[in-house]
């Protein structure tokens, strides 16, 4: 990724959660924790692109992540200002062209399986086609050394539930976690948290709660991430863009069991179950 000069950024995070009282099994009131849910509209120069159903923690980055994986942009260099205002559910993004049109982007979309998200754009499954990721490596050691790590993790889900859970890891190492009411929300996060801090995927390891399907490993592609790993299981398409674009798969994966569905080759199994 080509260094450039960041936005500006509002710094509009929410908290996760509220209380309520509910009535538990035995009829007894008992104060529960809510995972927040909020409406996020993103407009680019004024036009409005799509909105998004989100927890509200790192509203900025989740724009920025989208827009990038959407392929909005290509360069962070072209976008100068990123402002959220809860007040009007909205975030202004401002850019340094003077005449901005995302009609082409917005012209060929796809409904999806996602949660908290719904929609990716038609073109870039034809944009996959070129996309190929760079062959990495992991011993099997270090893959139950990150899954001890994760269990660790998911302190909203453990609190309240109704969210899911995406990591950036460097070998058994948690670099950023995310919570969110969509895993595709999450997934923007952190490309956004990439994209904003200069971060190249070749060495890393993607890890979500959820299933992963195709639009999933599509945007793992797009983040240039070899390994993508999931506690959830997969679908079809979802292993056949793997294939295409030499993904590594791994599904079912908690404690000392996973299921490599593509890139097997690049596991490097001690030998035997541990």
């Amino acid at each position: 990724m080509n260094k450039a000069k960041k936005p500006e950024m509002t710094d509009a995070g929410l908290g996760f959660s509220k209380s309520t009282i509910a009535v538990d099994e035995c009829g007894n009131k008992r104060q529960i924790e809510l995972v927040g849910e909020r409406a996020l509209t993103i407009y680019v120069d004024k036009q409005e692109i799509v909105t998004l159903m989100t927890m509200g923690t790192h509203p900025e980055l989740l724009t920025l992540g989208y827009l990038k994986n959407q392929g909005f942009f290509e360069q962070l260099s072209e976008i100068n200002i990123v402002q959220v205002d809860w007040e009007t559910e909205a975030v202004a993004v401002v850019t340094n062209s003077k005449s901005s049109d995302f009609s082409k982007q917005m012209e060929q979309r796809t409904v999806t399986t996602g949660c908290g998200q719904g929609t990716v754009f038609g073109r870039l499954m034809d944009k996959l086609k070129d996309t190929k990721v760079s062959s990495f490596f992991i011993k099997q050691t270090t893959l139950y050394g990150l899954l001890d790590s994760l269990k660790h993790q998911n302190e909203i889900y453990k609190k309240a539930g109704a969210v899911h859970g995406c990591a950036l890891c460097t070998g058994d190492q948690i670099d950023f976690f995310v919570e969110d009411v969509g895993r595709h929300n999450a997934v923007d996060v952190i490309a956004g948290y990439m994209w904003l801090n200069n971060i190249s995927g070749n060495n890393k390891i993607f890890y979500t709660t959820g299933r992963l399907t195709s639009e999933m490993v599509i945007k793992i592609a797009q983040m240039a991430i070899p390994i993508l790993l999931s506690r959830s299981g997969a679908t079809q398409m979802g292993l056949d863009m793997a294939k295409q674009s030499g993904v590594t798969l791994i599904s079912r994966a908690k404690g000392k069991h996973f299921m490599v569905l593509h890139g097997v080759e690049n596991i490097k199994f001690k030998g035997g179950c541990l």
